[in-house]
């Protein structure tokens, strides 16, 4: 009997659900940083053993929007879990549930779907604090599963990847069993691009940030591809910080790129950055859209 079926991984913003699943698939295909917003699509990434396949959904993080592209991103979480066979609500090793993981435990209540929790970052904390956690989160009597895990080491991953098998239903394979992601190599490469500049870059100036990709090329009888981007920002100050002093600020985060480009396509990069203003465009719902939020 095989099994299949769509699980999506939730829980607020940087609390490791990118890092869960870049595990998982072995490749990155989700952009990681420490900063809010990171992940602003529905990405699916497919996990296929000759007994079973999981698609897993990679939504962004559920949080209180404050633009149009924040209630996008919104929409996309709350609609994920109704769409799904199973439910990952990850949250992190702090002590006190936030108001964030309150508002999330909400609503998780009226949910019929089953609903596994992972405790994540226990590399942090004692034995004894994760079994404090655990049965405080066991008193809630919500979850199917309650797997503490490291997502930054692989620790419990096998068990957490075991809970899911039990609980799929039978079903098809729905992807081939080499592919990892539903994403073009396009959105890939814009995401390297935008996790970097998410690295380098001042607090204020990452969450208006777009990457387009204007042109992908492969030069002929060279192992050379040219990457040509334009990265949009939302101030003409801001443009002055993504470039740098001397363009030092643009190098370093080209440079940066360039790395995991050339891991990602198995060839050298020629990586060419522009950066242009697009005023406040996560306010207004025309700009969202264009830039493919929809």
């Amino acid at each position: 009997m095989y099994k299949s079926g769509f699980v999506t991984v939730i829980g607020r913003p940087n609390v490791g659900k990118s890092t869960l699943l870049n595990y998982i698939i072995g490749e990155k295909i989700s952009i990681i940083s420490d900063k809010p917003q990171t992940t602003r699509n529905k990405i699916q990434l497919v996990y296929t053993e000759p007994e079973f396949q999981i698609v897993f959904l990679d939504t962004p993080g559920i949080q209180m929007p404050k633009n149009k592209l924040g209630e996008y991103m919104l929409k996309i979480s709350r609609e994920t879990l109704e769409e799904v066979d199973i439910v990952t609500f990850m949250v992190d090793e702090s002590l006190e549930t936030g108001k964030l993981d309150s508002y999330i435990l909400e609503e998780l209540k009226g949910l019929r779907t089953p609903v596994i929790l992972l405790i994540n970052k226990i590399d942090k904390i004692s034995k004894e604090e994760t079994n404090q956690l655990i049965l405080r989160y066991k008193e809630m009597n919500m979850f199917e599963e309650i797997i503490p895990i490291s997502a930054i080491d692989g620790e419990n991953i096998n068990a957490y990847i075991d809970s899911i098998k039990e609980l799929l239903p039978e079903g098809p394979q729905y992807f081939p069993e080499d592919m990892i992601t539903d994403q073009p190599e396009k959105f890939i490469i814009s995401e390297i691009i935008r996790e970097k500049a998410l690295e380098n870059l001042q607090e204020e100036v990452p969450h208006g940030i777009f990457v387009s990709i204007e042109e992908i090329k492969e030069r002929e009888g060279k192992e050379l591809i040219d990457v040509h981007a334009t990265i949009y920002c939302e101030r003409e100050s801001h443009k002055g910080i993504i470039i740098g002093k001397g363009g030092r600020m643009l190098k370093s985060i080209g440079k940066n790129a360039r790395i995991d480009l050339e891991k990602l396509l198995g060839s050298q990069v020629n990586l060419q950055l522009w950066v242009k203003v697009e005023k406040n465009w996560r306010e207004k719902e025309g700009k969202v859209r264009y830039f493919g939020y929809k």
